[in-house]
């Protein structure tokens, strides 16, 4: 019988993944190969949100070398949720899940959080920063207070009791997705998706995951402006499930 730490059992690639990107031109080569090399990888859906950079161009010769790559591009800049809106609807896979491309969250963590899901636990499975065991680079005491903040809340409206409803990986079986309207276009996903998931009941699992959080200077992009954002999704999409 597997234990949560076990390696899943692997018969055929079964996982779409879907990487947002905006200007991630330095890094988007290095995540695409990190990501192709774990094993239930049969599809990556890069959703370039009209970067002004070359980040498109390094994917399309990423492509050249490995079919599985696929490449969307949007023609004006929407946000994180608006890219990812786009690349659930292409996925093909069993499950789908999360792969920013800045490489903060470690391709290599995949099999803690579809372990869950493959062993018919779990529909839905999010990869916690905060639940302990991982390795994680320390940086803002502030954002940390932020993140604790909203997901405490969030639990406190949908009654879930998760440790990190901000992480940027999260799995699903892709049916799940199938029921669910993406409605916001930024930051404000998280809180969106966590409010939906939890409104259709479904088994839902969190695992500790690593993370090598960047800086403003290194190009992270989340402000002050999607932490007010994202205390409005909590409250809205309690009542709102569309």
């Amino acid at each position: 019988m597997l234990s949560m730490t076990d390696d899943p059992p692997i018969s055929a690639p079964c996982l779409s993944v879907v990487v947002p990107a905006f200007n991630e031109a330095s890094t988007i080569q290095r995540t695409l190969a990190r990501v192709l090399d774990q094993a239930l990888v049969q599809e990556v859906i890069v959703v370039d949100d009209c970067s002004r950079d070359a980040t498109s161009e390094v994917v399309r010769a990423v492509i050249a070398q490995d079919a599985r790559v696929r490449l969307e591009r949007h023609a004006i800049n929407q946000g994180k949720g608006a890219a990812l809106r786009t690349g659930f609807a292409l996925a093909i896979s069993d499950i789908v899940i999360i792969q920013d491309a800045d490489l903060e969250y470690d391709p290599e963590d995949y099999h803690l959080v579809l372990n869950p899901i493959l062993q018919g636990k779990a529909d839905v499975c999010f990869g916690s920063r905060f639940a302990g065991g991982r390795a994680h680079r320390v940086l803002y005491f502030w954002h940390m207070v932020g993140n604790k903040l909203l997901t405490l809340l969030s639990n406190m409206f949908t009654n879930l009791n998760l440790t990190d409803m901000e992480t940027g990986m999260k799995a699903f079986r892709r049916e799940v997705l199938q029921k669910i309207i993406i409605s916001e276009n930024r930051f404000g996903f998280e809180p969106e998706i966590t409010a939906k998931v939890a409104r259709l009941q479904v088994p839902i699992y969190e695992v500790p995951i690593s993370y090598a959080g960047r800086t403003y200077a290194e190009g992270k992009k989340i402000g002050w402006k999607d932490g007010v954002r994202a205390l409005w999704c909590i409250v809205k999409y309690r009542f709102l499930n569309d």
